[in-house]
């Protein structure tokens, strides 16, 4: 979208931008919006507010968002299976759905509020990412911990991941906690390619995941949290081990994950992770007690 078409708007001294003017009148009962997320490409639009003491992460369909190219209605359609996913997979490592709205012109989910930066990959050497890369490997492996377990619970629910990328990860820096913020378009299995190049980032992203009516399966998300490790530990798309900082036996355990052949990979999450947990041990880094 061309920028000169955009349209400023500004709620309680925050500026944010859309294709088009709509009416947020309805935030008013949130309370006071301190930010706003407006530039991702699901044609959802965020915003943080607070009401005394208490701050939400208000997400919202319905609207023309400048990075989105669908129609409001499809937008809104996969917020509200959204929901769904979100009650199904409740964790206390994925953010906390409280709320849901039906409005007129679109559809609210209600989050409680989590103190995280996104660790989404940046150039910016302040960015989240940055200061994420920065800290001590044992910290790191936790948190690789974290979303592995989730994702076993994912696993464990009957679903598998669609769209898990970097960008789908917090962090908070004071505190070292890891949350998965970002679920909507996870399915229940079986789930097959329907489009060809599936949603995500495709540093993430297996080959069944570009492949018109491949399954997407437990291999799938194998592939997925091994590339996630690279990630975090590793050089990302460079996947030697060079790059690895986390010894021999765990390159190991990520190289086998990230298998362009789907059979060469671990069957399942649970399989990668109890391998993974096994070599891991060394570094005390199991997720801390769950809040």
């Amino acid at each position: 979208m061309n920028v000169r078409y955009a349209q400023s708007l500004v709620l309680d001294g925050v500026s944010f931008q859309l294709k088009e003017r709509h009416d947020f009148k309805w935030l008013n009962d949130f309370g006071e919006v301190f930010c706003v997320f407006d530039k991702q490409d699901s044609g959802n639009i965020s915003f943080g507010v607070q009401k005394g003491n208490v701050k939400s992460l208000i997400k919202y369909a319905g609207a023309q968002t400048i990075n989105y190219a669908g129609d409001p209605k499809e937008a809104i359609k996969k917020l509200k299976n959204a929901k769904v996913v979100y009650k199904e997979l409740e964790h206390p490592y994925l953010v906390k759905l409280i709320d849901h709205l039906e409005l007129r012109e679109g559809f609210v989910l209600v989050f409680e509020w989590f103190d995280g930066l996104n660790i989404q990959k940046n150039v910016e050497l302040n960015s989240a990412c940055h200061r994420f890369k920065e800290l001590p490997l044992e910290l790191r492996l936790q948190s690789l911990s974290t979303i592995f377990e989730f994702h076993v619970h994912v696993e464990k629910n009957n679903y598998v991941a669609i769209d898990f990328y970097d960008g789908s990860i917090l962090y908070d820096f004071k505190q070292n906690i890891t949350k998965i913020c970002d679920v909507d378009l996870y399915q229940v299995k079986p789930f097959y390619n329907q489009i060809g190049r599936l949603w995500g980032s495709s540093r993430f992203m297996s080959l069944e995941e570009f492949t018109l009516a491949s399954e997407i399966d437990g291999r799938s998300n194998v592939f997925n949290m091994g590339a996630m490790a690279f990630a975090l530990v590793g050089g990302t798309l460079d996947r030697s081990s060079d790059t690895w900082e986390a010894g021999r036996e765990l390159y190991q355990v990520a190289k086998k994950a990230v298998e362009k052949n789907r059979n060469n990979r671990y069957a399942s999450v649970i399989d990668f992770y109890t391998e993974w947990k096994f070599y891991v041990k060394e570094y005390g880094t199991y997720p801390p007690e769950k809040v």
